[in-house]
């Protein structure tokens, strides 16, 4: 019987031990199968200039330094998986995908739910109205002060909770899947205007070439917590090994110039769009910044 649980007990500890060396290989494991298949999967939501497709191919500025990072950790191919905005996070937590590339916001609600790499770049919010700017609307706020004003948003954007801190209310909120559905409800009179970050609204409002919409040069930036927003990669809350990994490499890409240039090359200021080295995810989701 004593050797019996003699042997129970060398037992419980040789799986004890495996199982711990077990953990240790596993937390690399990740990226190791990344390198083997050669290829990695990232969510993105078609929305210029962060991350779309044209003509069959991923262009933009999130798309291009996510590449650029999966280069640099030897990871040559980057396939992209094209989702509505809403689904990008549900996707990465269900492991349809490796990682989010889409210049997402990092925000404390989000990171209770995926895990951000550090931010990649900084934009603000734009605004899109009935050509002619009818209703004179500048400000979220001057939304708020007139109840009969719509504005209609894709689903999961920042710009709801902007809108709500600026006091709009949610009866006066509609929502779409995408960017070209919210134009399209201003442009039959469903909505007044609609709102996203600056960048995407005014390429969309380009590429829609329409005399029936205006892009709000005046537009007043929301004085909301939140704003300006930090856009990011964003991984799986059980992939902390490859968020580690990916970190490591943009703040080398960080540190030549790489990703400056490929911010720059995809219509954004190299400085004024670039976040301060000051500027870290954990000090974005303590709200150290705003």
């Amino acid at each position: 019987m004593k050797k019996m649980i003699k042997g129970l007990v060398l037992l419980s500890i040789l799986v004890f031990i495996t199982a711990c060396g077990g953990g240790d290989e596993e937390s690399g494991s990740s990226l190791d199968a990344l390198k083997e298949q050669g290829y990695v999967t990232v969510g993105f939501s078609n929305e210029a200039p962060y991350a779309y497709e044209e003509d069959g191919e991923l262009k933009g500025a999130a798309y291009d330094i996510a590449a650029a990072v999966f280069n640099e950790l030897g990871i040559e191919e980057v396939r992209g998986s094209l989702q509505d905005w809403g689904q990008l996070v549900p996707g990465v937590q269900a492991g349809q995908f490796d990682a989010i590339t889409a210049g997402m916001a990092i925000t404390p609600e989000r990171a209770e739910n995926v895990l951000f790499g550090e931010p990649e770049m900084t934009y603000g919010e734009g605004l899109v109205v009935e050509a002619g700017n009818p209703h004179d609307i500048t400000s979220f706020e001057d939304i708020a002060n007139n109840e009969d004003v719509t504005v209609i948003v894709m689903e999961g954007a920042t710009g709801i909770e902007f809108l709500r801190q600026s006091g709009v209310s949610d009866d006066q909120i509609t929502y779409a899947a995408n960017i070209p559905d919210t134009f399209a409800a201003v442009q039959s009179g469903r909505a007044d205007a609609t709102t996203g970050t600056e960048m995407t609204m005014r390429m969309a409002f380009e590429s829609a070439n329409t005399e029936d919409l205006e892009f709000v040069e005046s537009f007043e930036q929301p004085d909301v917590e939140g704003v300006p927003s930090y856009g990011a990669a964003a991984f799986s809350l059980e992939n902390e090994a490859l968020r580690e990994a990916y970190n490591e490499a943009l703040q080398t890409l960080k540190d030549n110039g790489t990703v400056q240039e490929l911010l720059e090359e995809n219509g954004f200021h190299p400085e004024s769009n670039f976040p301060g080295a000051d500027i870290t995810t954990e000090s974005i989701v303590n709200g150290d910044n705003y």
